[in-house]
């Protein structure tokens, strides 16, 4: 396993903030919006990082063609049998951290069509900027902001810019 970029005591603080468009309200109207806009865009792909997030995307047939849980959350809550996977793949990717598997994975899941599960032995928090790096433009990535609601994050071209520019202060251990 090579870790490939630690998060900083400095970063961690500027990506509690959201990332993205902030949808508040309980899992039903969050639901209820992001259905809403997903018909209106038509995102070429979604891509959603967390297990309750995730879960409740499936609940409510909005169906991501990339999830990435940990299981932490999920663990006495199985995902909805609605969940669509035609894969699941897993990584270790230790808490602050963005290992070089990871990564790959994320990007080669991407590249294609399929319907994925990532299940991260450790934390997928910072997954969630690889999808933004790797997803095509004006995909869908989605996560949850704890006691608030969902997030939304529209890749573009300055979205990617910024999470290069995360990735550029992280600690790299690329030599």
């Amino acid at each position: 396993m090579t870790i490939v970029y630690t998060l900083t005591p400095e970063l961690r603080i500027k990506l509690k903030e959201p990332f993205g468009s902030l949808i508040q309200g309980t899992p039903e109207e969050t639901m209820g919006i992001l259905k809403r806009i997903v018909k209106e865009e038509k995102p070429p792909k979604i891509v959603s990082v967390g297990d309750i997030v995730s879960g409740n995307l499936h609940k409510h047939n909005v169906h991501p063609q990339l999830t990435i849980i940990d299981n932490i959350s999920l663990r006495d809550q199985p995902m909805p049998k609605e969940a669509t996977v035609e894969k699941t793949v897993q990584v270790i990717n230790p808490q602050g951290t963005i290992t070089q598997e990871a990564m790959l994975v994320v990007k080669e899941a991407l590249e294609g069509n399929e319907h994925i599960h990532i299940v991260v032995k450790g934390e997928e928090d910072l997954l969630t900027l690889i999808a933004v790096l790797y997803a095509p433009e004006n995909a869908f990535v989605v996560y949850g902001q704890p006691y608030s609601g969902i997030v939304v994050i529209k890749v573009t071209s300055e979205k990617k810019a910024l999470v290069q520019e995360f990735l550029n202060a992280m600690k790299s251990s690329k030599s």
